[in-house]
Parts: C-alpha cells; sequence; structure tokens
C-alpha cells in the first residue's frame, strides 16, 4: 500500500478501482496516507470516485455477460446470495446502484444489476453518487481525527 501511497492521486485511483473488483482491498487505507501527505481533498475524491465506480462498473459488466459459472468462478459469489440480491433489485431498479459502495453486499448488487441488464447510464449515475458520498463522508473523518491529534 506505500507505493501507492506515494503515487499520489494516481495511487487513490488505482486502489479505489481494485477495491471495487475482485481484489480483497482497502482503499480508505491509501486515501487517508495521501490525504496526509498533504494532497488535495477535491483531486483524491475525485480520483478514488472514478476509480471506484469503474470498478464496480466492471462487476456489472461481468453480470451483464450472464454467465453464473464465471461469477461464481472468478467473483467467488455464492450462487444463492446472488439470486436473493437479484430479486432485490428487480424490485428496486437501477437506483439500488447506489448501495454499491455497502461492504458484503455492494458486488453483489453490481453483478445483479447486470444479470438483469438494468440501464447502464442510471447505473453509472446512481453508483457514481454513492461511492462519492462514502469518500466524502470518509474524508470528512479522516479531517476530523486529523483535528483531534
Amino acid at each position: 500500500m506505500d507505493i501507492l501511497i506515494t503515487y499520489g492521486y494516481l495511487g487513490v485511483f488505482l486502489a479505489s478501482f481494485l477495491a471495487a473488483t475482485i481484489l480483497p482491498f482497502s482503499s480508505e487505507v491509501v486515501l487517508t496516507g495521501v490525504l496526509l501527505a498533504g494532497a488535495s481533498s477535491w483531486p483524491c475524491l475525485i480520483a478514488a470516485s472514478i476509480g471506484n465506480t469503474l470498478g464496480g462498473m466492471s462487476c456489472y459488466w461481468i453480470g451483464r455477460l450472464g454467465k453464473t459459472e464465471w461469477v461464481e468462478k472468478y467473483l467467488k459469489m455464492n450462487k444463492e446470495k446472488l439470486h436473493k440480491v437479484q430479486e432485490w433489485v428487480r424490485r428496486k431498479g437501477a437506483w439500488s446502484a447506489f448501495f454499491v459502495f455497502l461492504p458484503g453486499v455492494g458486488d453483489f448488487i453490481a453483478v445483479a444489476l447486470g444479470f438483469l441488464r438494468a440501464n447502464i447510464w442510471l447505473v453509472a449515475l446512481f453508483m457514481t453518487v454513492g461511492k462519492t458520498l462514502r469518500y466524502w463522508v470518509w474524508m470528512e473523518f479522516v479531517f476530523k481525527m486529523q483535528a483531534m491529534v
């Protein structure tokens, strides 16, 4: 993670992208490191949001391919859990992409949206809003903790 921190905004982008894909990764650690190293908050927020959204959209596209075997094999997703999430997403629609940032269920939502062929533009919009708000809240937390020290 140290190497990503040294890359600054590019490191934040890469960490955020990887964290939203099949790799278990903490983009918050890299984002925090870059912020504490003195980087500007807006470019960090933009890099993290775009990277994480593109990573989330990669899960959407995997779902859109419609191969349950691939989802089980490459994303290590439980078939039954995926079907439960699909039913929830079917009832809620594309706006459920807002919740893709949630740990444990976010990837399932993105894949389910792809399986269900949800409107890609609405998915991208709601996903971006959710992920941006998440990073903004995280950055506010970092700044509050930094001020306390």
